[in-house]
């Protein structure tokens, strides 16, 4: 299982970082250690200051696929879901000023909690709501319909570099809104209206 993740897929975010829009979607991975599930707590780590939540739509890949073609990426998926991807933003600024690799700031133990999958059913994936609240506030909104590259396109272009096997997730990109977490902290996740996790900063 893998979990590959797009980064700068929403133009809002992008300009709230001051970050250069990119031609292509970025890809980057984090590894197993990096899933928390059941609404484990997220446990602060020693070595940032400024860990920030991105909270992103999910898909789940449910068979083995490459070199997909865009017009057939939904028979590779069946479920969604929602996560947080966490970064240590004060890593992820020093290695991207020496043009290092971001996995030290993104691929660290508890980086990426996941709620439980849901059935895609008839939705329409370019147009799906998700927010995050944190102690009862929202921080960040946001609508697929706002991706530079939609789901469909993200996994027919993953697809042409890297072999999909069934049961690995998509982190498809985080919307505005990003900051800091503290211990204590409570992370409320939400698909349209239902809560799909609900954890805690420790």
């Amino acid at each position: 299982m893998k979990i590959i993740c797009i980064g700068r897929n929403y133009a809002d975010h992008i300009a709230e970082l001051g970050n250069e829009r990119p031609e292509h979607p970025i890809i980057f991975m984090k590894p197993d250690t990096s899933l928390l599930k059941n609404n484990e707590p997220f446990y602060h780590p020693d070595f940032s200051n400024d860990i920030h939540h991105e909270v992103e739509l999910l898909v789940k890949i449910k068979k083995e696929g490459k070199s997909i073609q865009q017009a057939f990426a939904h028979q590779y998926y069946d479920e969604i879901g929602l996560g947080i991807d966490f970064t240590a933003r004060d890593w992820q600024t020093k290695v991207k000023e020496k043009g290092h690799p971001w996995e030290i700031a993104k691929a660290f133990n508890g980086s990426a909690p996941i709620s439980n999958f849901i059935p895609k059913g008839e939705r329409d994936m370019t147009n799906i709501n998700f927010r995050l609240n944190i102690n009862g506030n929202e921080v960040q909104q946001g609508n697929t319909s706002h991706m530079l590259w939609p789901v469909d396109e993200i996994i027919s272009y993953v697809s042409q570099f890297i072999l999909l096997k069934t049961g690995d997730i998509i982190f498809t990109g985080t919307p505005k809104g990003v900051g800091p977490v503290k211990i204590g902290d409570r992370l409320v996740g939400y698909l349209e209206d239902q809560p799909m996790f609900d954890f805690e900063v420790k």
